[in-house]
């Protein structure tokens, strides 16, 4: 099937650039073919996020969007910070970067379904359930567009009686809009070059529940991050409570992935995050609703790749435009998707290219470098890298003060990363075992009770979409030197060590693939780098509810 854009990934940029595209057609009276997959069962199905968002882009959008019924229906009216010890919540004086003046408390994944709502009434081809699982390249090395994977397969990869060959989609553009460390643009940034050998992203896992709570403690607009507790001061993170419409709290902790102790379980740490005096008074009496993860970009401004290639360009957390001391992203994330989509809409229709040669997107870099993204990034930039110091989250907090209040990035140096996160990771020998508190089944919960309530489904008989490079990696090397880390750092249950019934006193590694909520975590954190995220069939995976 051939279009003009291809677009692979139904998020905030995805679905803004695909909007942007119709809108800009329209105006001019113009045609412009523009097709969206999405792994996920319906739009929206795997969208996760805090979130407190920006408007901005919406506006640009949608400068009516109030009355066209965006889900947009809590403002942001309070802010605080707090710094947590074990049993006390102490004020912090709230950093101006962190003002939520004029935002909106959402459920992102409600709010990117009313994307898809009218990027379809533009004339936008929106396929859910479709699972983008090969690049396709021409001759010359220029991307022509993507292959989704064939359905129906059995764990031997032979055809079942549901099989169903996969498709090929060629655009004259692909647009890469797969959020936080997508399974085909990592392959993409290695095979083209996009980031020099020096250079790496850096992530974050983000954890989150939605409750329904008690009315009388319910503060509509509320918004509150916290520092220090559970995490050491070792470790980057902190919480947030989102005070949402109709008696909803959003709770939430992200644990920077760059951490050192393979014995840390982010899960269980988000446990004791709920258990704190703090949250824990507001959540009592109250239900779960949903709960969710996923992995975030952290690397600012040093970590971005090149975002144009012979074909095609990356947009949104696929690049990695998440402003950290912000905790923000989705108003970048559409603010890209519209400026890769002006710049795709001139080669296209305007110039009339595509035909004969690729189309370099060129002017969108330098758009990208113009633009409020940039400098956001840059004024931020060199925040996340200072809690590398040997002072750790002091110092950060520190020079993050310093930087945000006063110097406001004008220092004519830029902080590097230390290490990319998997190299972070020391040998367990280093490090006692962490003892976390046995779940309560009113605030805190096992793994597995939280895994059910993201709704996730992987069909059975399928390939295992976890592949492991080498199958031997794990129980030679990561069990031994770093007591098995992936059955910690993964929020769902995935990875197991357990007894080997062929060799008794040894053990095996398991994959429960079935357990996966699509993260990323694996693919970021295995200290051997052995694990590769790949799509499973299209529409699995979690159905995530008012994300």
């Amino acid at each position: 099937m051939d279009y003009d854009v291809v677009i692979v990934g139904g998020g905030p940029a995805g679905l803004a650039a695909a909007i942007r595209l119709k809108q800009q057609a329209a105006k001019e009276d113009k045609e412009i073919n523009v097709v969206v997959i999405e792994k996920g069962g319906e739009i929206g199905a795997h969208t996760l996020s805090g979130a407190c968002i920006e408007t901005g882009p919406l506006e640009e959008l949608f400068p009516n969007w109030k009355e066209l019924g965006a889900p947009l229906n809590q403002p942001a009216l309070e802010d605080h910070m707090k710094f947590l010890t074990e049993k006390h919540a102490l004020p912090l004086p709230h950093p101006p970067q962190m003002n939520n003046e004029g935002n909106y408390i959402v459920s992102l994944s409600n709010v990117v379904k009313w994307l898809g709502e009218r990027a379809e009434e533009l004339g936008v081809d929106v396929f859910p359930a479709t699972a983008a699982s090969e690049i396709i390249y021409n001759e010359d090395g220029s991307v022509r567009g993507i292959a989704t994977n064939d359905a129906g397969v059995d764990k031997e990869f032979k055809p079942k009686d549901t099989f169903v060959r996969g498709m090929e989609l060629h655009g004259k553009v692909t647009l890469f809009a797969e959020g936080c460390h997508g399974s085909l643009t990592k392959g993409l940034i290695r095979k083209l070059k996009l980031r020099d050998e020096e250079k790496f992203q850096t992530y974050g896992l983000g954890i989150k529940e939605v409750w329904e709570i008690d009315p009388a403690k319910h503060n509509p607009g509320e918004c509150t991050h916290t520092m220090g507790y559970p995490l050491d001061y070792r470790t980057y993170g902190g919480g947030l409570v989102y005070h949402m419409e109709d008696n909803k709290v959003s709770v939430g902790l992200v644990v920077g992935l760059d951490y050192q102790n393979p014995y840390l379980s982010p899960y269980k740490e988000f446990q004791r995050f709920k258990a704190h005096p703090f949250v824990s008074n507001l959540l009592k009496g109250g239900r779960v609703i949903s709960y969710g993860a996923r992995a975030l970009v952290e690397g600012g401004l040093q970590s971005l790749p090149k975002l144009f290639f012979p074909g095609g360009a990356l947009i949104g957390d696929t690049a990695g435009f998440l402003n950290v001391p912000k905790i923000k992203g989705t108003h970048n994330a559409m603010k890209s998707g519209i400026l890769a989509a002006d710049s795709a809409y001139k080669a296209i229709v305007t110039e009339g290219k595509g035909e004969d040669a690729p189309i370099v997107l060129s002017e969108y870099e330098e758009a990208f470098k113009s633009s409020s993204i940039y400098k956001e990034l840059h004024e931020v930039r060199n925040v996340r890298p200072s809690f590398h110091t040997g002072l750790g989250i002091w110092g950060g907090m520190m020079w993050a003060g310093l930087d945000t209040l006063i110097l406001k990035g004008r220092v004519p140096f830029t902080f590097q990363h230390k290490d990319p996160d998997h190299a972070m990771l020391k040998p367990a020998a280093m490090h006692k075992p962490i003892e976390y508190p046995k779940p309560d089944n009113e605030i805190t919960f096992d793994i597995l009770t939280s895994v059910s309530r993201t709704g996730t489904n992987h069909a059975e008989n399928q390939p295992v979409h976890l592949r492991l490079a080498d199958k031997t990696v794990e129980i030679k090397k990561n069990l031994p030197v770093f007591a098995g880390p992936e059955q910690r750092f993964c929020p769902a249950g995935v990875y197991e060590y357990v007894d080997d019934e062929a060799n008794p006193g040894q053990k095996r590694f398991q994959i429960n693939s079935q357990n996966c909520i699509h993260c990323k975590t694996c693919d970021i954190k295995d200290p051997s780098q052995n694990i590769n995220w790949t799509v499973p069939e299209g529409g699995d995976g979690p159905q995530y509810v008012d994300t």
